[in-house]
């Protein structure tokens, strides 16, 4: 119950040689990391620009032609 098996060993020596394996290898990791956070952020703020053009786009064309937005509503004036 005190001794590692195989498996333990196995798992410290691929940490061991992934944290001192070479020189950089974590940072490279982590700037990676860093990158695909920043691009992920950077879609997100894309796509709320995005909605916000086309809900202002939908503004402007419900403010030019009124009388279709009030015979779309089902009741007649």
């Amino acid at each position: 119950m005190g001794t590692m098996s195989v498996w333990h060993w196995l798992i410290l020596i691929v940490v061991g040689m992934v944290a001192f394996g070479g020189k950089g290898k974590i940072s490279s990791i982590m700037g990676d990391v860093a990158d695909g956070i920043k691009s992920f952020k950077k879609g997100m703020a894309d796509d709320a620009v995005d909605a916000k053009k086309a809900e202002d786009l939908k503004s402007l064309e419900a403010q030019k032609s009124p009388q279709n937005a009030t015979t779309g509503s089902g009741t007649q004036a």
